[in-house]
């Protein structure tokens, strides 16, 4: 069972995300500062981890470091009112895998949690397969559906990319692309428009394989 930590200053806001994971059957629990997070974090394991970007002593972006020490495999959300490429870029760097800004819809966060939990699963499974290396890149949802994407309409830009995904901050859609660049997944060519490389085909089969041992679970 997927359990998650709750960290905020605001009490009034911990309240209202205990509420939204009670409602939605997560085991959860609390805490106040990012130094009560690391204490918890010490004692027991926490899949999740809703992280305030703004608190007192130690900010969400210092404590990410931190937690990331104590709780290498953990998947970290941070909840931002001040939303920036900067913060979005610090956050990702620091080992963030997604971030959301205030005020936020419910069922977004709950969708942001199903990816998390899903890239958990991904990446556990991967471990099984001895696939670390290249396909690592790929526990992200939003970067496999790129990849089967780019493998059906051949070549698309940032733009396009954006649109088909349905996501309207282009930040997170570069972030992606960007990683998938990085692990040599994809390319672009002299019009800057997206392509997969030679890898990246090979990388899909191996990804189609995955999915199947995944679905047989």
């Amino acid at each position: 069972m997927t359990k998650i930590l709750i960290v905020d200053d605001d009490s009034e806001y911990r309240a209202n995300l205990k509420e939204i994971l009670d409602n939605a059957g997560y085991p959860n629990d609390m805490a106040e500062s990012a130094k009560e997070a690391l204490e918890k974090l010490g004692m027991q394991q926490f899949d999740i981890i809703l992280l305030d970007f703004m608190m007192p002593e130690i900010d969400g972006i210092n404590a990410l470091g931190e937690i990331k020490k104590i709780s290498p495999y953990s998947k970290i959300i941070m909840i931002t009112a001040f939303a920036s490429i900067e913060n979005a870029v610090r956050a990702i760097k620091k080992g963030a895998c997604e971030y959301i800004s205030k005020p936020f819809k419910i069922d977004a966060l709950l969708l942001m949690i199903k990816q998390a939990i899903e890239e958990l699963r991904f990446e556990k499974n991967i471990k099984k397969l001895k696939l670390e290396g290249t396909l690592s890149s790929l526990s992200n949802s939003i970067r496999r559906e790129i990849i089967r994407m780019f493998h059906t309409q051949k070549k698309i830009r940032m733009m396009e990319t954006a649109h088909k995904l349905d996501i309207e901050d282009h930040t997170k859609v570069i972030f992606h692309l960007r990683t998938l660049k990085e692990a040599r997944i994809i390319k672009q060519n002299k019009k800057r428009a997206y392509l997969l490389t030679q890898e990246g085909k090979k990388v899909l089969e191996c990804l189609n394989i995955l999915d199947k041992f995944l679905s047989d679970k």
